[in-house]
This record gives C-alpha cells, structure tokens and sequence, in this order.
C-alpha cells in the first residue's frame, strides 16, 4: 500500500475559505433567522393593525376616524419597507426606515385629529394611555431577531415621546376653564387637583411611561441577543458536524453526537470487517504527478466511501490507497454480515462503471481487490487528548490478510466462510479451497469472486 501522510482539515482548505470571515456559516443561518423573522414581524403588525383599526371604528364611529386609519396604513407600508431592507447587522436603511415608524406613531397618537370638528385641549390624548401603542411596535422588532432594533425602538421612543411631550406643553392648546374646574372640585386638596387637571402633560407620568419602556427594551434586546448566541452555537455545531462527517463515518458522528463524553469505554461484540486495497498502485503513481495521484485516488475513495455509509457501515480509516470499514460500529446489528457482502457487490459494480469511465478517457484502470471476515473485535477510544474510535482485534487482522490473500489467488474478493454463513450464503461468490493464513492456526475456509 502506499501510505500517503495526513493533512489536518485546517491545511487542507484553501485560501478562500481562509479568508473568510469568522461564524460565516452561524451568520448566515442567522441571516435567515432574521429573513423568517421579518416575515412574521409584517404578518403580525398588519394583524395588530388591522386589530387597532377596526378597534377605532368601533370607539369613535365618525368620519375622522380616516385619519388614523390613513396613518395605520402607513405604519403597514412602512413595515412592508422594513421587511424588503432588513438584513443581520447595522443597516441604515432599516434604522431610518424605523425611525420613520416611531415618528409616525408618535405623530398618530399626539398631534390632534385635523379631520375632527371638536375643540379639545391637546394633552386630554394622555388620559387614554396611548403610549401602549408603542408596545405592538416593539413586540414586532423582537420578532426580526435583531437586538440593536431592540435598543433602537426603545431609545428613539424615549426621545421622540419626550420630544412629543414638550411639543404639546409648550404649542398645544389648552382651555382654562377646565384647569379652572379641576381646582374647584378638590379645594381642599391641590396635589389631586393637579393630576385631574387635563390641561397639563403630567411629566412625572410620561417619564414613568419611557421608563418602563427602557427597562422591557433592555431586558428583551438581551433576550434577544442570547437567541442570536444560540442561534450561532447551534449553526456552528451543526458545521462542526458536517465537517466531522467529511472525515469520520456518520453512524460515528451521530454517535458521539448523543453523548456527553467519548464513545465509551473498551467492549467487545461481533462485527463484520472490510478491506479494499488497489494493486500495483506505487507503480502507478511512479512517474506521475502528484495532481495525478491525488485526484485517481479522490476518486476511487469516492466511491468506494459512498457505497461504505450507503450501507451503513463506518468508514474506519483510509490506508493510503485503500481503506477499512466496518459493518456494526460503534452498534451491532443483526444484519452487518449481510450489509458487508452487499457493500462489496456494490463496490465491484462501481469499480466496473469507474473503470468504463476511465478507458473512455484513455486513463488506466484501477484494480481493486477486496478481504472481509466476521468475528469478535475489541472497540473503544484510543489516545490521550486527541481520541481515535478503534476497532481492533484477531477479526481486523484476518480481513487484511484475505484481502491480500487475492494477489495470491488472483480473485477479486476473498470473503471468509464465516462472514458468508452469518450472511445466510452468497449469490455471486464461489467456494474456494481452505486456505493457509499467517497467524492463524488452522486453514481458513474462504469464498472467492473472480
């Protein structure tokens, strides 16, 4: 065999992915997070929306009601924009778009009707509590899974509420009429009179108002900043795991993905063994490029790899020009005898399709031999930092001598009587004479196939 030296999955990438930037995978899957979230966040507000209009037609059934309706429909394009800019990270675009929004709200809930007939003193909008309204807008940004939309919403309503707020003390009409009642109906008591007086902005409750709108920002943008780790933990894991399966055997990978620790400790069950060697390959690769080599060998691993997990078998090692698997790893199964003949019918009808492509392209044909045995084999992690899952035993040994049995007997396969038996026989192999095998005490009875 030649052994060629391993490379680290970290050398073997290219400068491209190199320089790419850091968590590009978790971004991207929180990119489309964000993409369902905005989704949701425009199907929710033209719902509350809807909500709220049809709430202000039933409260105030007359024609000025059209206003506020014009300005929800607004607030709907509005979010429609929001949605067709959003992306992960700072974006202008939807920053301005949502400072629209809030000025919008705002301008909705503060500056009066121009449509109503009805002279009313401007601040009377605080008896209705209609700061609340801003809520549904907030609730929203949570949805598109962004926490600087979070911190945004809350501090540009602060700012705008206040902004509002002093714009109805100084510019906003009042009757003192009214200011004039509040006082008469609690002589004995100004503090109340004061509170009940509609001409003013009550600043100690707008404050209150913001306030409490801060601290439910804060408190859901680091919600939300806690998902956005989450949501990049579990992309980068499920990386990690894609980039293992490109490596090791994917009954391994699920394997160790359900544990807490290693694989576990040593154990010792039945399993079926398989060795695929190429003959003559250190000739081949004399004298041709190392491209030449590398690609020849991508593409006999290729398929022999598909055909090992297609069968549910663990890919143990790559040998060089060959390979190990094994039919029962880290489980055993009632059927891996079976499945282990199977894989290797396959494989041989791959090397046949393989080597058709290969004299069409005037390129030589690679012969691959094959050795499998079934039997007791020692499993478990080897290795002090960096574990290896291992399968060892007088099993293994046996495969890789029957498999370079074939040189000898010139076949293609040599399969031992007993993997043949627990697989219940064999349709395409023949009966060959008991064979005398280094190690082993006495002949060994095989299955060949030409």
């Amino acid at each position: 065999m030649v052994e060629i030296s391993s490379i680290s999955p970290v050398d073997a990438r290219g400068s491209d992915e190199r320089s790419q930037p850091k968590h590009r995978h978790a971004q991207e899957a929180l990119a489309r997070n964000k993409r369902e979230g905005m989704d949701l966040a425009v199907k929710a507000r033209v719902a509350a929306l809807s909500v709220t209009a049809i709430l202000l037609i039933f409260l105030n059934p007359d024609w000025d009601v059209l206003w506020y309706l014009f300005l929800l429909f607004c607030l709907v394009l509005v979010g429609l924009a929001q949605r067709r800019v959003g992306r992960v990270g700072q974006s202008r675009a939807e920053l301005a778009l949502l400072f629209v929004d809030l000025s919008l709200m705002t301008l909705a809930l503060l500056v009066p009707n121009p449509l109503a007939d009805e002279r009313v003193p401007t601040t009377l909008i605080y008896q209705f509590e209609v700061f609340q309204y801003f809520y549904v807008i907030l609730a929203a940004g949570v949805l598109s899974y962004s926490w600087r939309t979070i911190v945004a919403i809350g501090n540009w309503t602060t700012v705008l509420w206040l902004l509002g707020a002093l714009f109805v003390g100084w510019f906003g009409w009042q009757d003192p009429r009214v200011s004039e009642g509040a006082a008469l109906m609690f002589p004995d008591n100004p503090d109340l009179g004061t509170q009940m007086n509609p001409n003013l902005v009550h600043w100690d409750l707008r404050i209150q108002e913001v306030v409490v709108f801060l601290l439910v920002a804060g408190i859901l943008a680091v919600t939300v900043r806690r998902y956005q780790n989450l949501v990049l933990d579990s992309a980068e894991m499920a990386r990690e795991r894609a980039n293992l399966s490109r490596y090791f055997s994917p009954t391994v990978v699920e394997e160790l993905s359900q544990k807490d620790e290693p694989l576990g400790q040593v154990r010792t069950h039945e399993a079926a063994i398989l060795f695929v060697d190429i003959v003559g390959f250190t000739t081949y690769a004399d004298g041709r490029s190392a491209q030449e080599v590398i690609d020849t060998l991508r593409a006999f691993h290729r398929e022999m790899e598909s055909e090992v997990f297609e069968h549910g078998g663990t890919l143990d090692k790559y040998l060089g020009d060959g390979l190990m698997a094994s039919f029962g790893t880290p489980l055993p199964k009632a059927d891996d005898a079976t499945r282990a003949l199977a894989c290797v019918g396959a494989m041989v009808g791959r090397m046949q399709s393989l080597n058709a492509s290969r004299r069409a392209d005037h390129l030589p044909e690679i012969d691959a031999r094959f050795g499998l045995h079934y039997g007791q084999v020692v499993l478990g992690d080897i290795g002090a930092n960096r574990l290896e899952f291992a399968v060892l035993g007088d099993t293994v040994n046996l495969a890789s001598r029957l498999e370079a049995l074939t040189r000898a007997l010139d076949v293609q396969v040599v399969a031992s009587d007993v993997i043949v038996r627990a697989a219940g026989g064999s349709n395409d192999m023949q009966r060959g004479p008991d064979q005398k095998v280094r190690g082993v005490a006495q002949p060994v009875a095989i299955w060949v196939r030409t």
